[in-house]
């Protein structure tokens, strides 16, 4: 069974996204509160159908739910650029795609705080999802507001609706 990788580095930073330290993926999501980067991705069609990943049952946070397209962390060293190119390759194969910037904001969980940087892109090519992911599909607007509150997607998601969807 795949699992976390602990002692993966991360940089730590102000809400601004400066950079003031670093730490490991183990200190950041071990109820420090030490605030970490992470980018995501949603990914429509033009059809206006959202990409949703299933997020794995061995993953340390939100195990099994549905969760944007490609959420993961900006590594120490990173750019938000760079990291939101690389996760999108390795969680879907896509390597030409336009992001567009729409917010950036802290969320906070009971184990965690995260700068979100959220992007959003239209693409029709083809989408593989990776072994990191249980898969993934796209979904209606209509079918993500029937299902909104009833624990399938990841609370960061059911956040960033209203952002996406306007």
């Amino acid at each position: 069974m795949q699992c976390d990788n602990g002692s993966e580095l991360f940089p730590v930073v102000d809400e601004a996204g400066t950079v003031v330290g670093s730490a490991t993926r183990a200190e950041c999501h071990g109820g420090g509160m030490l605030l970490h980067p992470v980018v995501h991705l949603h990914l429509f069609n033009a059809r206006g159908e959202l990409y949703l990943q299933r997020r794995p049952a061995w993953k340390d946070i939100q195990p099994g739910r549905w969760d944007t397209a490609v959420g993961g962390h900006v590594d120490y060293g990173e750019t938000v650029g760079e990291a939101l190119r690389r996760e999108v390759r390795e969680e879907l194969g896509v390597t030409d795609f336009a992001p567009d910037r729409i917010a950036a904001y802290v969320f906070r969980s009971e184990r965690e705080r995260e700068l979100v940087y959220v992007h959003r892109t239209v693409y029709d090519g083809a989408v593989v999802p990776s072994d990191e992911l249980d898969g993934g599909r796209f979904w209606s607007r209509d079918e993500i507001f029937e299902n909104l509150g009833k624990g399938v997607f990841t609370p960061n998601f059911e956040g960033e609706v209203k952002l996406i969807f306007g």
